[in-house]
């Protein structure tokens, strides 16, 4: 099992992976397909089914779709260039992604949302069709966002989740127990085997340029989000509030009567920086999803910015580390929230940032799993339950306890010799049935839990 730390980290645009990125990353697919096919499209259709219809509006999926269609992709997004593309699309009803004639599009008839069942595969389904002239369908494919930006057909996913057909990589640990039993019998690292794992598909100077990339937008984020102040897009009217703590809490430094605990505030202005900018349309890494977007980056910020002998040059240890642990709860459970509940997004980002912050600090590949499976322990059963389908509330602070849990269960695992009672394994097993279980209204589709139970205007 090989996933990259490049498929666990991905800069895209918010506010969502499973519902913003995803859908767009399908529609290029899509789009490709188009271009390799041997007769000659001339207009596209789109259905959104489950999740993706429930909270579309509000994770901006219609967006999404109609410029993925137009040759958008998330690496690359451009605000002003998306607006002016949007406009043009609803003027001209016409799509022009490159290499292909111009397509026909009227956002308002070719862009369906079925909120009858979900499709058979997953929550987060979509159709994506192209028309001829008198408007019958002559390629249609299905695919499902299943979550961190992950997009797979109808026929990968039936096909099975490791769908991997790349070289084979050094130590290829498909489960927690088995990453452990590696990493004693190599005498490694878990960062020094993810990276040997990733050398076998890149160069090193690739490798160290893209971490340190996904470093740079992370902390840019946190930046800008620090920065800027007023009311989040979306119809709740949700203050930023970052920048106004940070303000706070810079003007209390130095201050002898400040409370240990302001500490915890330090890690929640850092993770609720990210969050606003997600939630305002802004560049985001995935990690591993949008809506848990904050907790990496804030881990890692308030390691750098407050553990004494703290060195940049830890980071990609930090995020090797991080993307193994979410590599094991992707390939065993799920990181989307629209199948598992929140559990599933903050959940696996608080355990991924205790692990990253565990092996910075100096923790054996027992105490890192030690430190992921407490954070992962305690955000089992937590729902996914948007206030208005926007990654708004509960989103933006939850973001911000999950650093806190983060560096806590890093903390606890750092005190002990890293046995513990409930495996990593079992946690995340835990996970994945307790999210069979969660009624579907707790899972991303704004039909229960607070998202029922305060104003929604």
């Amino acid at each position: 099992m090989f996933l990259s730390v490049f498929d666990m980290f991905k800069v895209g645009v918010g506010p969502s992976s499973s519902h913003t990125m995803g859908p767009m990353v399908a529609a290029a697919r899509f789009l490709q397909m188009l271009r390799h096919a041997p007769f000659k499209a001339h207009g596209v259709r789109a259905s959104l089914h489950g999740s993706l219809a429930f909270t579309g509006v509000g994770h901006a999926t219609d967006r999404a779709t109609i410029l993925g269609l137009a040759g958008c992709v998330p690496d690359s997004y451009d605000h002003a260039k998306a607006e002016a593309l949007l406009a043009d699309i609803k003027d001209n009803k016409t799509v022009r992604p490159d290499d292909l004639p111009p397509l026909h599009f009227d956002p308002e008839t070719d862009l369906i949302f079925d909120f009858g069942p979900n499709r058979p595969g997953h929550a987060n389904g979509m159709i994506l069709s192209a028309t001829d002239a008198q408007g019958d369908v002559i390629l249609q494919e299905t695919f499902y966002s299943i979550g961190g930006g992950f997009v797979m057909t109808e026929a990968e996913l039936a096909a099975g989740k490791d769908t991997d057909d790349g070289p084979p990589v050094p130590y290829p640990f498909h489960s927690a127990a088995e990453m452990l039993e590696m990493a004693r019998n190599s005498d490694l690292s878990i960062a020094d085997m993810k990276r040997a794992n990733e050398l076998s598909r890149r160069t090193a100077t690739d490798l160290d340029a893209g971490i340190q990339r996904l470093w740079e937008v992370m902390n840019d984020c946190i930046n800008r989000g620090l920065e800027t102040d007023g009311i989040l897009p979306g119809g709740l009217k949700v203050k930023r509030r970052a920048k106004g703590i940070h303000e706070k809490l810079l003007a209390e430094r130095g201050m002898n009567l400040t409370a240990p605990h302001t500490i915890n505030d330090w890690m929640s202005v850092y993770a609720m920086a990210v969050n606003e900018e997600n939630a305002a349309g802004g560049q985001v890494v995935t990690a591993p999803t949008n809506g848990a977007a904050g907790v990496v980056p804030a881990t890692l910020r308030y390691y750098l910015d407050f553990v004494p002998g703290a060195t940049t040059t830890r980071v990609p240890e930090f995020l090797l580390t991080a993307a193994a642990i979410g590599g094991l709860v992707k390939f065993n459970a799920s990181i989307s929230g629209a199948e598992a509940g929140c559990q599933a997004e903050v959940g696996s980002a608080s355990a991924m940032a205790a692990a990253g912050l565990c092996a910075v600090m100096g923790g054996t590949p027992m105490q890192i799993e030690n430190a992921a499976e407490i954070a992962l322990e305690h955000h089992l059963g937590m729902t996914c339950d948007p206030v208005k389908g926007l990654v708004q509330v509960p989103c933006i602070e939850r973001n911000g306890l999950g650093a806190i849990k983060a560096v806590s269960a890093a903390s606890l695992a750092l005190r002990g010799d890293g046995t513990h009672f409930v495996p990593l394994d079992s946690a995340i097993e835990t996970m994945r049935q307790t999210g069979l279980d969660m009624h579907e209204k707790y899972k991303e589709t704004s039909l229960g839990g607070l998202a029922v139970n305060i104003p929604n205007c």
